[in-house]
């Protein structure tokens, strides 16, 4: 029997792969989707902890997806829903203070006012200045980055192109956006802000999923890239709740591309890209079993892309070196809680889920010097002692999650270095679940007792179950010297690769990390153009 051969065939049925795999059938191409794991979604996925308690076991919350995605694979059709709440974000003090930031920009100010009046009206003019910088940002995330270093009229062209649009933002717009690329986020908000507790609250943003702090050089990169939310339920830069967990988008997608002819295996590992004659023509799986196709697209990291799936002497021994210095130590460690109860606050007592702090993400950030200190361990290769969280119990607004009265909770915790100075992360792992829970604590003193099962994956835990290298959330770092053009070495940040025939179309690709879509959609486009040639 002759095997079925294919146009394409999607290595990783994250949620790039599968967007990738989806415009490429709206073409009319035949698509395979490989996934190693047992479901499709990647990190996208929900999961039972235990049973009747489902979470979203790694990304937790949406906000940055295009919406050219959700419309042109008709995604609300197919089950998709964002629970938006409001207030969105509650951060807690330590001396019982507290602020809820809303989606009304003067609510949010009167909260800062709290710490400082002068702080509200720079609020105000911080947001009116990333806005200012939001349809600049939006065309760059859509746009195939041009080749670099530049070889020739034509590639001078190209960068010439994309100057005229730096041009057109004019000098201020132009000089903060190349502050936000090279400043710290302490250096970019002390010159705006003086309240401390301020400062650490818009850091947050800069420090999620990087082995960066608030000190380091780049980190208002960071900031600047998970602050661009796009439009959900109506609401701009809103960051909400997937209904039924980050696995409902994964579903919805799947769904949908599935309806345009899309085939997706899983359980079916890739061991290697076969190429012959220094193009890809298709992929070996670890069972034994061969595909053919016209291309292959990998939604794997650049590491395990390069390095594991190809055979050596076929690439050329600089542009391995290049991939091998491409950096991606994980530095997040993400909690899964099952509780009997909502954590009750110091701050604002009290567990009915109703209450709008109950609904609204929560941070543990007190200040720019304790998310310094946090990061300080990590330098120093161990977990920190007192971290960061970014947490949520989105079961107060989806009751898919668990049983009534019963609660899910994520946390999201900076920092956990994937290289140990001492230990394995199966040694110390439980050990580090109980300090993120003791800091929990000192703002919520009933968590300890509330939770009936727990979950603690480390960077490690991440790279084994979810294939993320070094457990590395968004592929490689994303720091501005590994954006854009040099995302993720120079001359192959087009989505094309030195093998003829593959590509690559997950995060490790420009625009690269968080729940967009955009690398995936950016990567069929060019295959469909080079299809064209």
């Amino acid at each position: 029997m002759t095997p079925t051969r294919y146009d394409a065939i999607i290595v990783g049925g994250g949620h790039n792969g599968l967007v990738a795999a989806g415009y490429l059938a709206k073409e009319r191409l035949k698509v395979l989707v490989l996934e190693r794991r047992p479901i499709a979604g990647g990190a996208c996925v929900t999961e039972e902890l235990i049973p009747g308690y489902r979470v979203t076991r790694t990304s937790y919350v949406c906000s940055l997806l295009l919406p050219e995605v959700i419309r042109d694979f008709k995604l609300k059709d197919y089950g998709f829903a964002v629970l938006v709440p409001e207030p969105h974000t509650f951060y807690p003090q330590p001396d019982g203070r507290y602020m809820l930031w809303t989606a009304d920009l003067q609510g949010t100010a009167r909260e800062i006012a709290k710490y400082s009046e002068k702080d509200a009206a720079a609020f105000v003019r911080f947001q009116e200045d990333l806005a200012a910088l939001q349809p600049f940002i939006d065309e760059i995330l859509r746009t195939t980055p041009p080749p670099f270093p530049p070889r020739g009229l034509r590639e001078l062209f190209e960068f010439g192109r994309l100057g005229r649009r730096m041009l057109k933002l004019g000098e201020k717009r132009l000089r903060h956006f190349l502050e936000l690329m090279t400043a710290s986020c302490h250096d970019y908000l002390s010159k705006r802000f003086e309240s401390d507790e301020v400062m650490a609250a818009l850091s947050i943003n800069g420090l999620i999923g990087t082995c960066a702090g608030p000190m380091s050089p780049g980190s208002a990169a960071v900031m600047l890239h998970h602050s661009i939310g796009g439009t959900i339920e109506g609401q701009t830069g809103a960051w909400g709740y997937v209904r039924g967990g980050m696995g409902g988008l994964a579903n919805a997608i799947l769904r949908s591309v599935r309806d345009l002819g899309v085939e997706v295996k899983t359980g079916a590992e890739v061991a290697r890209f076969i190429v012959e004659g220094g193009v890809c023509r298709g992929v070996a799986l670890k069972s034994g079993d061969e595909y053919r196709s016209r291309l292959v697209a990998s939604n794997l990291d650049p590491k395990r892309t390069f390095l594991n799936l190809v055979e050596r002497g076929v690439l050329d021994e600089d542009f391995l070196r290049d991939i091998r210095n491409f950096r991606m130590q994980g530095s997040s460690i993400k909690v899964n809680c099952a509780l009997s109860e909502l954590p009750d606050w110091k701050c604002i007592p009290g567990q009915d889920p109703k209450q709008p702090h109950q609904q609204a993400m929560f941070e543990i950030a007190p200040s720019v010097e304790y998310l310094e200190r946090a990061y300080d361990d990590l330098k120093y290769g161990r977990p920190s002692r007192r971290p960061m969280i970014d947490g949520n119990v989105a079961s107060t607004m989806d009751d898919t999650l668990c049983p009534k009265g019963h609660h899910v909770l994520s946390l999201f915790v900076q920092y956990g270095p994937y290289t140990l100075k001492e230990g394995t992360w199966p040694e110390i792992r439980e050990k580090v679940g109980d300090t993120v829970i003791d800091t929990l604590a000192e703002y919520a003193p009933n968590i300890r007792k509330a939770i009936i099962a727990r979950e603690v994956l480390s960077p490690w835990d991440l790279e084994q179950q979810f294939g993320l290298t070094q457990g590395n959330i968004f592929h490689g770092e994303m720091t501005p010297d590994q954006l854009f053009f040099l995302r993720p070495v120079p001359r192959w940040a087009r989505y094309r690769t030195p093998i003829r025939g593959l590509y690559l179309c997950g995060s490790g690709a420009h625009p690269g990390g968080g729940v967009m879509g955009a690398p995936g959609r950016n990567a069929a486009r060019e295959i469909l153009k080079d299809l064209r040639r």
